[in-house]
Protein backbone atom coordinates (compact mmCIF):
# COMPACT_ATOMS: atom_id res chain seq x y z
CA UNK A 1 0.00 0.00 0.00
CA UNK A 2 1.02 3.22 -0.91
CA UNK A 3 3.15 4.87 2.38
CA UNK A 4 0.92 8.34 1.25
CA UNK A 5 -1.84 6.71 2.76
CA UNK A 6 -0.64 7.15 6.35
CA UNK A 7 -1.27 10.57 6.80
CA UNK A 8 -2.14 12.91 9.40
CA UNK A 9 -6.19 12.87 9.93
CA UNK A 10 -7.91 15.79 8.12
CA UNK A 11 -11.78 14.75 8.62
CA UNK A 12 -13.68 15.99 10.70
CA UNK A 13 -14.31 14.14 13.58
CA UNK A 14 -17.92 11.98 14.28
CA UNK A 15 -19.50 14.48 16.82
CA UNK A 16 -18.44 17.59 14.11
CA UNK A 17 -20.04 15.69 10.96
CA UNK A 18 -23.53 15.03 13.54
CA UNK A 19 -23.82 19.03 13.79
CA UNK A 20 -23.48 19.03 10.24
CA UNK A 21 -26.40 17.09 9.67
CA UNK A 22 -28.48 17.82 11.99
CA UNK A 23 -28.36 21.42 11.21
CA UNK A 24 -29.03 20.44 7.47
CA UNK A 25 -32.10 18.42 8.97
CA UNK A 26 -33.73 20.43 11.67
CA UNK A 27 -32.79 23.78 11.08
CA UNK A 28 -32.42 24.10 7.60
CA UNK A 29 -34.68 21.85 6.78
CA UNK A 30 -33.02 20.64 3.37
CA UNK A 31 -33.17 16.79 4.64
CA UNK A 32 -34.89 14.21 6.40
CA UNK A 33 -32.58 12.00 7.19
CA UNK A 34 -28.96 11.64 5.36
CA UNK A 35 -25.65 9.28 6.24
CA UNK A 36 -22.22 9.72 6.01
CA UNK A 37 -19.66 7.07 5.42
CA UNK A 38 -16.17 8.07 5.40
CA UNK A 39 -12.83 6.30 4.66
CA UNK A 40 -9.68 7.63 6.00
CA UNK A 41 -6.31 6.09 7.20
CA UNK A 42 -7.49 4.29 10.36
CA UNK A 43 -10.32 2.44 8.86
CA UNK A 44 -14.30 3.42 8.18
CA UNK A 45 -16.97 4.95 9.87
CA UNK A 46 -20.63 6.31 9.33
CA UNK A 47 -22.45 9.06 10.63
CA UNK A 48 -26.51 8.77 10.30
CA UNK A 49 -28.80 11.50 11.36
CA UNK A 50 -32.39 11.70 11.08
CA UNK A 51 -35.38 9.09 10.27
CA UNK A 52 -36.44 6.48 7.14
CA UNK A 53 -39.23 8.95 6.38
CA UNK A 54 -40.98 11.87 8.04
CA UNK A 55 -44.12 9.23 8.67
CA UNK A 56 -41.37 6.67 9.67
CA UNK A 57 -39.30 7.24 13.45
CA UNK A 58 -36.91 4.61 11.91
CA UNK A 59 -33.75 6.13 12.11
CA UNK A 60 -31.35 5.75 8.89
CA UNK A 61 -28.01 3.93 9.10
CA UNK A 62 -25.42 2.62 6.61
CA UNK A 63 -27.61 -0.24 5.57
CA UNK A 64 -30.67 1.85 4.54
CA UNK A 65 -31.17 1.63 1.09
CA UNK A 66 -31.04 5.40 -0.81
CA UNK A 67 -31.47 5.72 -4.93
CA UNK A 68 -27.66 6.97 -5.48
CA UNK A 69 -28.98 9.23 -9.42
CA UNK A 70 -26.14 9.81 -11.48
CA UNK A 71 -23.50 8.41 -9.27
CA UNK A 72 -24.98 5.14 -11.61
CA UNK A 73 -22.98 6.98 -14.26
CA UNK A 74 -19.54 6.06 -12.22
CA UNK A 75 -20.29 1.83 -12.54
CA UNK A 76 -21.44 2.12 -16.05
CA UNK A 77 -18.18 4.03 -17.30
CA UNK A 78 -16.91 1.14 -15.17
CA UNK A 79 -18.13 -1.01 -16.94
CA UNK A 80 -16.73 0.24 -20.18
CA UNK A 81 -13.33 0.56 -18.64
CA UNK A 82 -13.48 -3.34 -17.63
CA UNK A 83 -14.65 -4.39 -21.34
CA UNK A 84 -11.67 -2.04 -22.42
CA UNK A 85 -9.31 -4.09 -19.95
CA UNK A 86 -11.02 -7.34 -21.16
CA UNK A 87 -9.82 -6.54 -24.45
CA UNK A 88 -14.37 -7.29 -25.07
CA UNK A 89 -14.59 -3.27 -26.92
CA UNK A 90 -12.16 -0.33 -27.31
CA UNK A 91 -13.06 3.28 -26.04
CA UNK A 92 -13.13 4.34 -30.12
CA UNK A 93 -15.56 2.13 -31.09
CA UNK A 94 -18.25 3.39 -32.93
CA UNK A 95 -21.89 3.77 -30.41
CA UNK A 96 -23.15 2.50 -33.83
CA UNK A 97 -21.01 -0.99 -33.74
CA UNK A 98 -23.43 -2.56 -31.33
CA UNK A 99 -26.45 -1.37 -32.34
CA UNK A 100 -29.04 -3.39 -34.53
CA UNK A 101 -28.85 -2.89 -38.16
CA UNK A 102 -32.13 -0.91 -38.33
CA UNK A 103 -31.21 1.85 -36.37
CA UNK A 104 -29.04 4.60 -37.89
CA UNK A 105 -26.89 5.83 -35.61
CA UNK A 106 -26.58 9.82 -35.86
CA UNK A 107 -23.12 11.21 -37.44
CA UNK A 108 -21.58 14.49 -38.39
CA UNK A 109 -19.53 15.39 -41.03
CA UNK A 110 -17.94 11.81 -41.44
CA UNK A 111 -17.40 11.74 -37.32
CA UNK A 112 -18.95 8.81 -35.08
CA UNK A 113 -19.96 8.78 -31.67
CA UNK A 114 -17.56 6.52 -29.54
CA UNK A 115 -18.06 4.71 -26.56
CA UNK A 116 -15.98 7.43 -24.87
CA UNK A 117 -17.86 10.22 -26.50
CA UNK A 118 -20.80 8.38 -24.53
CA UNK A 119 -18.73 8.20 -20.94
CA UNK A 120 -17.46 11.68 -20.81
CA UNK A 121 -20.54 13.59 -22.20
CA UNK A 122 -19.43 14.50 -25.55
CA UNK A 123 -21.50 13.05 -27.61
CA UNK A 124 -23.44 16.07 -28.92
CA UNK A 125 -26.25 14.02 -28.14
CA UNK A 126 -29.00 16.35 -26.12
CA UNK A 127 -29.53 15.94 -21.95
CA UNK A 128 -32.33 13.82 -23.00
CA UNK A 129 -34.41 12.62 -26.04
CA UNK A 130 -37.09 14.88 -27.38
CA UNK A 131 -39.59 11.98 -27.89
CA UNK A 132 -39.36 11.36 -24.15
CA UNK A 133 -42.74 10.38 -23.01
CA UNK A 134 -44.16 11.86 -19.41
CA UNK A 135 -44.66 8.07 -18.53
CA UNK A 136 -41.88 5.46 -16.79
CA UNK A 137 -42.99 3.33 -20.30
CA UNK A 138 -40.55 4.56 -22.72
CA UNK A 139 -38.89 2.09 -24.60
CA UNK A 140 -35.45 0.55 -26.09
CA UNK A 141 -37.16 1.07 -29.44
CA UNK A 142 -38.67 4.83 -28.78
CA UNK A 143 -34.67 5.40 -27.75
CA UNK A 144 -33.83 3.39 -31.18
CA UNK A 145 -36.36 6.03 -33.05
CA UNK A 146 -35.11 9.20 -31.83
CA UNK A 147 -31.64 8.03 -32.63
CA UNK A 148 -32.18 7.52 -35.78
CA UNK A 149 -33.80 10.66 -36.45
CA UNK A 150 -31.90 12.86 -34.78
CA UNK A 151 -29.23 15.57 -36.32
CA UNK A 152 -26.45 16.54 -34.21
CA UNK A 153 -26.04 19.98 -33.83
CA UNK A 154 -21.85 19.72 -33.82
CA UNK A 155 -19.26 17.40 -34.45
CA UNK A 156 -18.91 14.30 -31.68
CA UNK A 157 -16.25 14.78 -29.54
CA UNK A 158 -15.68 18.91 -29.94
CA UNK A 159 -17.99 20.11 -27.15
CA UNK A 160 -18.70 18.98 -23.77
CA UNK A 161 -22.68 18.60 -22.83
CA UNK A 162 -23.90 16.38 -19.98
CA UNK A 163 -25.91 14.00 -21.23
CA UNK A 164 -28.70 11.70 -18.96
CA UNK A 165 -29.44 10.01 -22.74
CA UNK A 166 -25.92 9.22 -23.54
CA UNK A 167 -25.04 7.50 -20.34
CA UNK A 168 -27.73 5.83 -20.78
CA UNK A 169 -27.14 4.68 -23.87
CA UNK A 170 -23.57 3.80 -22.72
CA UNK A 171 -25.19 1.26 -19.89
CA UNK A 172 -27.87 -0.21 -22.73
CA UNK A 173 -24.67 -1.06 -25.68
CA UNK A 174 -22.33 -2.51 -23.05
CA UNK A 175 -25.22 -5.11 -21.91
CA UNK A 176 -25.54 -5.90 -26.02
CA UNK A 177 -22.23 -6.48 -26.45
CA UNK A 178 -22.18 -8.89 -23.10
CA UNK A 179 -25.14 -10.57 -24.58
CA UNK A 180 -27.45 -9.60 -21.07
CA UNK A 181 -28.97 -6.57 -19.43
CA UNK A 182 -27.55 -3.70 -17.74
CA UNK A 183 -28.38 -4.80 -14.05
CA UNK A 184 -27.11 -8.55 -14.22
CA UNK A 185 -23.88 -6.76 -16.26
CA UNK A 186 -23.31 -4.74 -12.77
CA UNK A 187 -24.25 -7.65 -10.41
CA UNK A 188 -22.08 -9.97 -12.36
CA UNK A 189 -19.06 -7.47 -12.70
CA UNK A 190 -19.06 -5.42 -10.34
CA UNK A 191 -21.39 -5.92 -7.36
CA UNK A 192 -20.45 -9.16 -6.77
CA UNK A 193 -16.76 -9.29 -7.16
CA UNK A 194 -16.58 -5.78 -4.58
CA UNK A 195 -19.17 -8.06 -2.35
CA UNK A 196 -21.80 -5.17 -2.57
CA UNK A 197 -25.04 -7.21 -1.92
CA UNK A 198 -27.11 -4.17 -1.56
CA UNK A 199 -26.06 -2.25 -4.63
CA UNK A 200 -28.64 -2.61 -7.96
CA UNK A 201 -31.55 -1.94 -9.90
CA UNK A 202 -34.36 -4.47 -8.83
CA UNK A 203 -34.95 -3.88 -4.53
CA UNK A 204 -34.68 -7.55 -2.92
CA UNK A 205 -36.83 -8.19 0.18
CA UNK A 206 -34.52 -7.54 2.16
CA UNK A 207 -33.30 -4.34 0.60
CA UNK A 208 -37.41 -3.06 0.94
CA UNK A 209 -37.21 -3.87 4.33
CA UNK A 210 -34.68 -0.97 4.68
CA UNK A 211 -36.06 1.45 1.79
CA UNK A 212 -35.94 5.13 2.82
CA UNK A 213 -38.98 7.22 1.35
CA UNK A 214 -37.64 9.63 -0.99
CA UNK A 215 -39.46 13.48 -0.18
CA UNK A 216 -39.22 16.31 -2.33
CA UNK A 217 -38.01 19.77 -1.77
CA UNK A 218 -41.04 20.68 0.34
CA UNK A 219 -40.07 17.64 2.33
CA UNK A 220 -43.07 15.58 1.28
CA UNK A 221 -42.84 11.88 0.28
CA UNK A 222 -42.44 10.68 -3.47
CA UNK A 223 -42.92 7.77 -5.40
CA UNK A 224 -39.89 6.20 -5.86
CA UNK A 225 -38.16 6.45 -9.68
CA UNK A 226 -37.91 3.48 -11.43
CA UNK A 227 -36.50 4.69 -14.87
CA UNK A 228 -36.67 3.03 -17.65
CA UNK A 229 -34.46 0.70 -19.38
CA UNK A 230 -32.50 2.96 -21.79
CA UNK A 231 -32.17 5.03 -19.34
CA UNK A 232 -30.88 2.73 -16.01
CA UNK A 233 -27.09 3.33 -16.54
CA UNK A 234 -27.38 6.89 -16.20
CA UNK A 235 -29.96 6.86 -13.29
CA UNK A 236 -31.03 3.71 -11.82
CA UNK A 237 -29.22 2.29 -9.24
CA UNK A 238 -29.79 1.97 -5.39
CA UNK A 239 -26.78 1.43 -3.01
CA UNK A 240 -26.76 1.80 0.88
CA UNK A 241 -23.33 3.60 2.86
CA UNK A 242 -21.88 0.72 3.46
CA UNK A 243 -21.70 -1.13 -0.38
CA UNK A 244 -20.44 2.39 -1.31
CA UNK A 245 -17.87 2.62 0.94
CA UNK A 246 -16.81 -0.82 0.00
CA UNK A 247 -16.89 0.76 -3.57
CA UNK A 248 -14.70 4.25 -2.88
CA UNK A 249 -12.31 1.60 -1.22
CA UNK A 250 -11.31 -0.06 -4.55
CA UNK A 251 -10.61 2.94 -5.74
CA UNK A 252 -8.77 4.29 -3.03
CA UNK A 253 -6.22 0.62 -3.19
CA UNK A 254 -7.82 0.03 0.50
CA UNK A 255 -8.53 -3.08 -0.94
CA UNK A 256 -7.58 -5.57 -4.00
CA UNK A 257 -9.69 -5.99 -6.81
CA UNK A 258 -9.63 -7.39 -10.25
CA UNK A 259 -11.31 -4.44 -11.33
CA UNK A 260 -8.18 -2.03 -10.13
CA UNK A 261 -6.55 -1.83 -13.78
CA UNK A 262 -10.18 -0.63 -14.77
CA UNK A 263 -10.68 2.03 -12.37
CA UNK A 264 -6.98 3.34 -12.70
CA UNK A 265 -7.82 3.79 -16.66
CA UNK A 266 -11.14 5.64 -15.68
CA UNK A 267 -9.22 8.86 -14.10
CA UNK A 268 -5.97 8.32 -16.91
CA UNK A 269 -8.42 10.23 -19.60
CA UNK A 270 -8.51 13.78 -18.82
CA UNK A 271 -11.11 16.09 -20.86
CA UNK A 272 -11.86 19.75 -20.21
CA UNK A 273 -15.56 20.81 -18.82
CA UNK A 274 -15.64 24.15 -17.82
CA UNK A 275 -13.42 24.51 -14.26
CA UNK A 276 -13.21 20.90 -13.84
CA UNK A 277 -12.20 17.60 -15.86
CA UNK A 278 -14.05 14.69 -16.79
CA UNK A 279 -12.66 10.88 -17.07
CA UNK A 280 -14.02 8.09 -17.40
CA UNK A 281 -17.11 8.44 -15.26
CA UNK A 282 -15.60 10.81 -12.47
CA UNK A 283 -15.50 14.20 -12.55
CA UNK A 284 -11.77 15.96 -11.34
CA UNK A 285 -12.57 18.95 -9.65
CA UNK A 286 -10.23 21.20 -7.18
CA UNK A 287 -11.42 22.01 -4.18
CA UNK A 288 -9.64 25.19 -2.28
CA UNK A 289 -6.20 23.57 -3.35
CA UNK A 290 -7.63 20.12 -3.29
CA UNK A 291 -8.16 17.68 -5.94
CA UNK A 292 -11.04 15.90 -5.72
CA UNK A 293 -12.45 13.10 -7.57
CA UNK A 294 -16.36 12.70 -7.45
CA UNK A 295 -19.94 12.31 -8.81
CA UNK A 296 -23.34 13.58 -7.55
CA UNK A 297 -26.46 12.09 -8.26
CA UNK A 298 -30.44 13.16 -7.20
CA UNK A 299 -33.46 11.92 -8.46
CA UNK A 300 -37.47 12.95 -7.03
CA UNK A 301 -36.85 12.04 -3.95
CA UNK A 302 -33.08 11.57 -2.61
CA UNK A 303 -29.11 13.06 -3.27
CA UNK A 304 -26.24 11.07 -3.39
CA UNK A 305 -22.54 11.99 -3.59
CA UNK A 306 -19.62 10.46 -3.76
CA UNK A 307 -15.58 11.25 -3.65
CA UNK A 308 -12.29 11.07 -2.89
CA UNK A 309 -8.78 12.52 -2.64
CA UNK A 310 -6.38 10.38 -4.26
CA UNK A 311 -3.23 12.17 -2.85
CA UNK A 312 -4.74 11.97 0.75
CA UNK A 313 -6.56 8.50 0.65
CA UNK A 314 -9.60 9.60 1.86
CA UNK A 315 -13.15 9.08 0.69
CA UNK A 316 -16.59 10.31 1.48
CA UNK A 317 -19.93 9.47 0.51
CA UNK A 318 -23.46 10.87 1.58
CA UNK A 319 -26.79 9.64 0.66
CA UNK A 320 -29.88 11.56 1.83
CA UNK A 321 -33.44 11.14 1.38
CA UNK A 322 -34.53 14.31 0.33
CA UNK A 323 -34.34 16.03 -3.21
CA UNK A 324 -34.01 19.37 -1.98
CA UNK A 325 -31.90 22.60 -3.01
CA UNK A 326 -29.46 22.89 -1.00
CA UNK A 327 -28.13 19.10 -1.48
CA UNK A 328 -25.48 17.78 0.19
CA UNK A 329 -22.80 18.26 -2.52
CA UNK A 330 -20.95 21.16 -0.26
CA UNK A 331 -21.27 18.85 2.85
CA UNK A 332 -18.46 16.19 0.47
CA UNK A 333 -16.43 18.76 -0.18
CA UNK A 334 -16.20 20.02 3.22
CA UNK A 335 -15.68 16.68 4.65
CA UNK A 336 -12.91 16.16 1.71
CA UNK A 337 -11.21 19.51 2.25
CA UNK A 338 -12.34 21.34 5.49
CA UNK A 339 -11.62 24.36 4.07
CA UNK A 340 -14.31 23.85 1.14
CA UNK A 341 -17.06 26.41 2.95
CA UNK A 342 -20.69 24.66 3.96
CA UNK A 343 -23.70 26.33 2.10
CA UNK A 344 -23.88 29.53 4.33
CA UNK A 345 -27.80 29.56 4.34
CA UNK A 346 -27.63 31.89 7.76
CA UNK A 347 -26.70 34.86 5.79
CA UNK A 348 -30.24 34.82 3.93
CA UNK A 349 -32.15 34.70 7.17
CA UNK A 350 -33.89 38.46 6.29
CA UNK A 351 -34.92 36.47 3.31
CA UNK A 352 -36.92 33.91 4.86
CA UNK A 353 -39.77 35.98 5.02
CA UNK A 354 -41.85 38.52 6.44
CA UNK A 355 -44.97 37.36 9.01
CA UNK A 356 -47.46 36.71 5.99
CA UNK A 357 -50.64 35.07 6.15
CA UNK A 358 -50.40 31.89 4.59
CA UNK A 359 -53.95 31.85 3.02
CA UNK A 360 -52.55 34.94 1.04
CA UNK A 361 -50.21 32.15 -0.15
CA UNK A 362 -53.25 30.81 -2.61
CA UNK A 363 -53.12 33.77 -4.87
CA UNK A 364 -50.34 33.16 -6.35
CA UNK A 365 -50.54 29.18 -6.79
CA UNK A 366 -51.19 28.31 -10.26
CA UNK A 367 -49.61 27.64 -13.08
CA UNK A 368 -47.91 30.27 -15.42
CA UNK A 369 -46.57 29.94 -18.86
CA UNK A 370 -43.17 31.46 -19.70
CA UNK A 371 -41.66 31.90 -22.86
CA UNK A 372 -40.40 27.96 -23.26
CA UNK A 373 -41.81 26.51 -20.07
CA UNK A 374 -44.22 26.39 -17.90
CA UNK A 375 -43.85 27.00 -14.11
CA UNK A 376 -45.93 25.77 -11.14
CA UNK A 377 -46.17 27.62 -7.81
CA UNK A 378 -47.89 25.49 -4.63
CA UNK A 379 -48.27 25.95 -1.26
CA UNK A 380 -46.93 23.43 1.40
CA UNK A 381 -48.45 25.17 4.76
CA UNK A 382 -47.02 28.55 4.91
CA UNK A 383 -44.06 28.21 2.59
CA UNK A 384 -44.15 28.48 -0.88
CA UNK A 385 -42.34 25.99 -4.05
CA UNK A 386 -41.85 26.49 -7.69
CA UNK A 387 -41.26 24.13 -9.75
CA UNK A 388 -40.97 23.70 -13.62
CA UNK A 389 -43.05 20.95 -15.31
CA UNK A 390 -42.61 21.09 -18.64
CA UNK A 391 -39.60 22.74 -21.09
CA UNK A 392 -40.78 23.23 -25.05
CA UNK A 393 -44.29 21.70 -24.56
CA UNK A 394 -42.80 18.47 -22.88
CA UNK A 395 -43.32 17.20 -19.36
CA UNK A 396 -40.54 17.14 -16.91
CA UNK A 397 -40.44 17.33 -12.92
CA UNK A 398 -37.74 19.71 -12.17
CA UNK A 399 -36.70 20.39 -8.76
CA UNK A 400 -38.69 22.47 -6.63
CA UNK A 401 -37.25 25.94 -4.78
CA UNK A 402 -38.81 27.57 -1.83
CA UNK A 403 -39.74 31.34 -2.98
CA UNK A 404 -39.73 33.43 0.46
CA UNK A 405 -41.57 36.66 0.55
CA UNK A 406 -40.25 39.88 0.91
CA UNK A 407 -43.44 41.82 0.78
CA UNK A 408 -46.63 40.83 0.12
CA UNK A 409 -45.85 39.95 -3.60
CA UNK A 410 -42.28 39.85 -4.38
CA UNK A 411 -40.65 36.66 -3.14
CA UNK A 412 -36.66 35.69 -3.04
CA UNK A 413 -35.19 32.69 -4.51
CA UNK A 414 -31.99 31.46 -2.16
CA UNK A 415 -31.78 28.50 -4.87
CA UNK A 416 -31.12 31.38 -8.20
CA UNK A 417 -30.81 34.29 -6.17
CA UNK A 418 -33.51 36.16 -7.92
CA UNK A 419 -36.64 37.41 -7.11
CA UNK A 420 -40.34 36.42 -8.57
CA UNK A 421 -43.25 39.24 -8.45
CA UNK A 422 -46.94 39.06 -9.13
CA UNK A 423 -49.11 40.93 -10.45
CA UNK A 424 -52.81 40.98 -9.10
CA UNK A 425 -55.99 41.56 -10.05
CA UNK A 426 -58.84 43.14 -8.07
CA UNK A 427 -59.56 40.12 -6.41
CA UNK A 428 -55.93 39.63 -4.94
CA UNK A 429 -55.43 37.03 -6.99
CA UNK A 430 -52.30 36.94 -9.56
CA UNK A 431 -52.62 37.44 -12.83
CA UNK A 432 -49.18 37.03 -13.79
CA UNK A 433 -45.84 36.78 -12.78
CA UNK A 434 -41.98 38.14 -13.76
CA UNK A 435 -39.31 36.37 -12.51
CA UNK A 436 -35.69 38.86 -12.20
CA UNK A 437 -32.36 37.81 -11.86
CA UNK A 438 -28.94 39.48 -12.12
CA UNK A 439 -27.35 37.73 -14.67
CA UNK A 440 -30.70 37.67 -17.25
CA UNK A 441 -33.29 39.84 -18.69
CA UNK A 442 -36.62 39.80 -16.73
CA UNK A 443 -38.60 37.08 -17.70
CA UNK A 444 -42.69 37.74 -17.50
CA UNK A 445 -45.28 34.86 -17.40
CA UNK A 446 -49.07 34.68 -18.20
CA UNK A 447 -51.12 32.29 -15.34
CA UNK A 448 -52.93 29.25 -17.00
CA UNK A 449 -54.58 28.54 -14.25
Amino acid sequence: MNPSFFQPLTVPGTDEIRQILAKRTDQQKQAVGIVVGVIEPNGRRVVAYGNVSNGDPRPVDGDTIFEIGSVTKVFTSLLLADMVNRKEVTLDDPAARYLPAHVRMPERNGRSITLLDLSTHRSALPPMPGNQKPEANYTIEDLYRFLSGYTLPRDPGSEYEYSNLGAGLLGHLLACRAGTDYESLIRNRIAQPLSMPDTGITVSSSMNQRMAVGHNAMLAPVANSDLPTPFAGAGGLRSSVNDMLTFLQAFLGCTESSLGPAMKTMLEVRQRAGKATVGIGWITMLAHGREIVGHNGATAGFRSFAGYDPQKRIGVVILSNASTPTGIDDIGFHLLNPNAPLANLDPLKEHTGIPMDPMLLDHYTGRYQLSDRILDIMRNGDRLFAQVSAVGGKPIAGPMFEMFPESESVFFVKMTGGRISFETGPDGRATSLIMRRADREPTSGARLS
